[in-house]
């Protein structure tokens, strides 16, 4: 039995949603999403919660059964409070600046590299080194912090590039660090 599937997506007082068949409608503060549902989950509005449940213990239904509760409860949060996720960026001479509504990454190539977000997302630098990603699709956000991240990957040596905020890089020793050394 899906334990994730089973638990009632709870809905604050400023979000509504609307619910035709297996298509879905969520609306808050922070915006409006819309997503369709596999057919074979049933969803329904109870006691001011989203409950999600399907029809038979087949693998392929249980498997959608904790998705589809997954999925709602992020548009919920997402246009309720909203997603965010920061990047780090590290090096010498590595810096990132706002402008406009674009960002622009110097990271060790010849030319600045222009990242322009797609509608629903905000990215902003906040100082030289940090980067903000912002939005109500926490898929979107997630993906577009993963593209700004694949500018100028993590280095496995030094440890230059862009990295998620809190993000460990393991660091390989170099020809130093080899075991053995000149004979």
């Amino acid at each position: 039995m899906s334990r994730v599937g089973q638990v009632p997506v709870s809905l604050p007082s400023s979000v509504t949603v609307d619910i035709k068949g297996n298509e879905v409608t969520v609306k808050g503060p922070k915006g409006e999403l819309h997503s369709s549902f596999h057919p074979a989950m049933s969803i329904a509005l109870k006691d001011g919660s989203l409950v999600v449940s399907r029809p038979n213990d087949q693998k392929i239904h249980r498997a959608l059964h904790g998705l589809t509760r997954s999925l709602l409860a992020n548009m919920v949060e997402g246009v309720d409070k909203g997603f965010e996720r920061y990047l780090d960026v590290v090096g010498v001479g590595y810096r990132v600046q706002s402008a406009g509504d674009k960002l622009v990454l110097q990271v060790g190539y010849t030319h600045p590299v222009e990242v322009s977000p797609p509608e629903g997302v905000t990215v902003t630098a906040e100082g030289p080194n940090r980067i903000k990603v912002f939005g109500i699709d926490k898929q979107l956000v997630g993906q577009i912090a993963a593209d700004i991240r694949a500018v100028r990957p993590p280095d496995a040596y030094k440890g230059k590039g862009v990295r998620y905020a809190g993000e460990r890089i393991r660091l390989k020793p170099g020809k130093a660090g080899r075991a053995g050394g000149k004979k």
